[in-house]
């Protein structure tokens, strides 16, 4: 029998030579037929071309504004994936459409979250709409330090993010980094140095920068000397989980081959980035420290998972590998050291539950972004059931001064608990919003005051994002440690600072909160699938009086029964925000 059956519609000629350029068509159809025993070289075949769904998807969506049902099934023939789980997957991200659109052209997606909210998104969608624009509306576009923020889905030419009278140039503008050139910058210390051309696409440029020294060092340490600098830098992974870096490397370094190395560029926590700062502006550096992460480790392959609405990043980090394999910087025989590595690029689609490891390596396998259980672990099986090392760029970043200068030398900076420097990402009722790196040990007030300072009077501070805690003005001492923040019941998440001034009514930012994890609830597990849902109606329902028992009691079932983090966290800001009374009746904030 046929193993794929698709329906009668055929994909226009568009559609079909858009996806043959992502997968080679050449071979034809990928028709599986099997009998009772099981033909295994089908099945591997099947294997190796189901992670290029995405891609393919991606493919169509950017030739006809949308996925057909003849596109879907020209992509099921070739990928063999039946046409029921591609359909599911293409439903399963906010970048896709699967109904035709209403109109021919490009469609513009204006971020709602809190940054933007509180900067006037609805007014921004109000006038796009009048204008005669298709708009979208976008959780969070990782832009957060330049509000509102858009971001352009192209059909038939780039992605881009428009300028918005935000560039001096008119062109895309550029991340806001107020203290570009400064002494004493560690991760941000090749960003706009003075008297420097500093071109982030130049090879050449990054080179005389120090650049390459790193790999070249790690080289001389070896695999397994670089493990133990890591090791002993006391280094943590920087997207909230705060694991151990070296003891992840070393665990996958232990494992069979073959291995792999994964980039977490999914960076979708409303409030931060980051890391799209460094992929715009120090995009070698991610390849560099990718490329020595998969020495110390074993891996010959290298995968950079960046989130679809980070069209510039995107397409500086392709730059930056294809600049790197032409010098020998990654390829085969790097530096003739007997290591070969190649790194590529993946898009993902608008899935903020992607941002969760395990459910980034099935959207990177070609399944829906939904999270894996626990154990087994990435590091045993991982991206296609291998050891896998996963890192987000800043962690990564912070591995080139650990494999020069040594991790003992790392170590010293800091605190002992708290070791190396740290991206915060400022934005809301300050004065400079911007990303701001600062030594583990700086305080809440001291990080804003380098911002320049709250604009009005502090109602309250949003620390670690969608997924954090509100914090109200009396913990501007607040050291800014993950030992710190565990004292007094905070997580730093991936650095999110968000200040709110005494003007803004908070109650529709924390009900936008519960509404943002509804919809980024991947809905596998029953806890979070009605959880979120529960919490987003009651907040709805009893407006500025839900209660709080009754949000705990919801709260306390993602937390303990919820597969991954999103569950676990998506009550957390809800139940802070009551607890400062930053939405009861008589609490703070404008009325």
């Amino acid at each position: 029998m046929t193993d794929i059956r698709v329906g009668l519609d055929q994909p226009t000629e568009e559609e079909r030579a858009a996806v043959d350029r992502v997968v080679d068509a050449s071979l034809g159809p990928a028709e599986i037929v099997e009998s009772e025993r099981l033909v295994r070289g089908g099945t591997a075949r099947r294997h190796e071309r189901r992670h290029l769904l995405l891609p393919a998807l991606h493919a169509l969506q950017h030739a006809a504004g949308w996925i057909s049902p003849g596109g879907l099934n020209h992509i099921a023939q070739v990928l063999a994936v039946p046409p029921a789980e591609a359909y599911g997957v293409a439903t399963f991200y906010d970048l896709f459409r699967v109904t035709e659109p209403d109109h021919d052209g490009d469609v513009t997606h204006v971020c709602v979250d809190a940054a933007c909210q509180i900067a006037g998104s609805t007014e921004r969608i109000a006038g796009l709409r009048a204008a005669g624009v298709a708009v979208h509306p976008s959780p969070c576009l990782g832009q957060c330090e330049r509000p509102v923020a858009t971001f352009v889905q192209g059909r038939g030419r780039p992605d881009r993010i428009p300028a918005d009278g935000l560039s001096a140039s008119g062109a895309v503008p550029g991340p806001r980094i107020p203290q570009a050139g400064r002494p004493g910058l560690r991760l941000l210390r090749r960003i706009g140095r003075a008297g420097d051309a500093n071109d982030p696409t130049s090879l050449e440029d990054y080179v005389a920068a120090g650049g390459y020294e790193a790999l070249a060092a790690a080289f001389r340490r070896g695999a397994a000397g670089v493990v133990e600098e890591v090791v002993a830098s006391g280094l943590t992974g920087r997207g909230g989980a705060a694991f151990p870096t070296g003891v992840k490397w070393r665990a996958v370094a232990a494992e069979p081959g073959p291995r792999y190395v994964v980039v977490n560029a999914d960076e979708s926590e409303p409030g931060t980035f980051k890391d799209r700062t460094l992929m715009e502006l120090d995009p070698y550096a991610i390849v560099e420290a990718a490329t020595i992460a998969g020495f110390a480790t074993g891996a010959a392959k290298g995968w950079i998972y960046i989130r679809g609405e980070y069209p510039l990043a995107t397409e500086r980090l392709g730059h930056a590998i294809e600049r790197a394999t032409g010098a020998g910087f990654l390829g085969t025989d790097i530096g003739r050291s007997g290591f070969d590595f190649e790194i590529e690029i993946r898009r993902g689609a608008g899935a903020y539950i992607c941002g969760e490891e395990t459910a980034l390596f099935n959207s990177l396998e070609g399944f829906r972004g939904e999270p894996r259980q626990k154990p087994p672990f990435p590091t045993t099986n991982g991206l296609f059931g291998r050891p896998t090392a996963v890192n987000n760029p800043e962690t990564l970043v912070n591995v080139l001064d650990i494999v020069t200068g040594g991790g003992a030398a790392y170590s010293a900076i800091g605190t002992e608990g708290s070791p190396g420097s740290k991206l915060f990402c400022l934005s809301g009722h300050v004065a400079r919003p911007g990303l701001y790196e600062v030594d583990f040990g700086a305080t809440l007030g001291e990080v804003l005051d380098l911002a320049g300072g709250v604009v009005g009077e502090l109602q309250a501070v949003l620390l670690g994002g969608a997924a954090g805690s509100f914090v109200g003005p009396d913990a501007l001492d607040l050291p800014l440690t993950m030992e710190g923040a565990r004292a007094a019941g905070v997580s730093l998440g991936s650095g999110v600072v968000m200040a709110f001034d005494t003007s803004v009514d908070l109650c529709p930012v924390v009900t936008r909160i519960a509404e943002f994890f509804r919809d980024e609830s991947c809905g596998q597990c029953v806890p979070c699938r009605i959880g979120t849902v529960r919490q987003h109606e009651l907040l709805v329902r009893a407006g500025r009086d839900p209660d709080p028992a009754l949000l705990d009691d919801i709260d306390r079932a993602m937390k303990d029964a919820s597969i991954c983090g999103l569950g676990h966290t998506a009550g957390t800001a809800v139940r802070s925000a009551i607890d400062l009374g930053l939405i009861s009746a008589d609490g703070g904030g404008a009325r």
